[in-house]
C-alpha cells in the first residue's frame, strides 16, 4: 500500500493528464452580417492559464510605415516586449496616455527602433505627437489563447477542453470596455461561435481611446 499514493500523484500531475486541446472557431460580424477585422478574440479557462515564456518572448512589432502604424491592432500577452521601428523617411514621436501603459518615445528617425515591455493587461492606444492622423492599439491579454481577425472576420484557437470565457474586443465596438464575452464549455467538437457586434464607423484618430 505504501506505493499507492506516489503512483496516484504521478497519474494526477503527469503531462499526459492535462486537458486535451480542441479547436474553437470564431466568426465576428457586424450587425449587417459583414465580417469585422481587427477584433481580438481570447479564450480564458475558468481556472486561468499560465502564459509560457516562449509566448511572451515572441517578436512583436508595431511599425511606423507610410505615416501610419502597422498593424492597426496588435494583440500581445502580458509580459511581452514590442518593438517600434520607424520605417518612414520622417521622424515620429510615439506616445500613449492609456492607464494600462503610459509612455513616450521622443522623436526618432528612419532605421531607428524603440522597445517597450507591456506588463499589465488592458488596452494601449497609440498616437504620434507629430502626425495626428496616426493611431493604433495594442491589446494586452492575460491568456495564451488569443488571435486577431483578418478581413474575413474569423480565427481558430487551439484551447484546452473545459469551461471558460470567450471574448471579442474591437477598438470601435459599441459595448462596455469595447468587449463582448460569453461563458461556455469547450468539448472535443465545437460549433463555430459567431459574434454579431455593433461597430461604429469612424476614421481613426490619435488618442481616441
Amino acid at each position: 500500500m505504501k506505493y499507492v499514493f506516489p503512483v496516484l500523484a504521478v497519474l494526477l500531475f503527469a503531462p499526459g493528464t492535462a486537458a486535451m486541446a480542441a479547436d474553437l472557431a470564431v466568426a465576428v460580424n457586424n450587425t449587417s452580417g459583414r465580417p469585422v477585422a481587427f477584433a481580438v478574440v481570447t479564450w480564458t479557462p475558468a481556472g486561468g492559464a499560465v502564459i509560457p515564456a516562449a509566448e511572451k518572448g515572441r517578436a512583436f512589432v508595431m511599425a511606423q510605415k507610410n505615416v501610419q502604424f502597422t498593424p492597426y491592432v496588435l494583440a500581445v500577452p502580458t509580459g511581452a516586449t514590442v518593438a517600434f521601428p520607424n520605417m518612414d523617411r520622417v521622424n515620429h514621436h510615439v506616445y500613449s496616455f492609456s492607464p494600462a501603459q503610459p509612455f513616450q518615445f521622443p522623436l526618432y528617425g528612419k532605421g531607428k527602433s524603440r522597445t517597450m515591455k507591456f506588463d499589465h493587461p488592458g488596452t494601449v492606444a497609440l498616437g504620434c505627437n507629430i502626425h495626428d492622423s496616426m493611431s493604433a492599439y495594442i491589446r494586452v491579454v492575460d491568456t495564451p489563447y488569443y488571435a486577431t481577425t483578418g478581413a474575413d472576420g474569423r480565427v481558430t484557437l487551439s484551447v484546452p477542453e473545459g469551461a471558460g470565457s470567450l471574448a471579442v474586443w474591437q477598438p470601435n465596438q459599441e459595448a462596455p470596455e469595447r468587449q463582448t464575452a460569453k461563458n461556455m464549455t469547450v468539448g472535443k467538437a465545437n460549433a463555430v461561435q459567431t459574434f454579431s457586434i455593433k461597430v461604429r464607423q469612424v476614421a481613426p484618430t490619435a488618442g481616441q481611446y
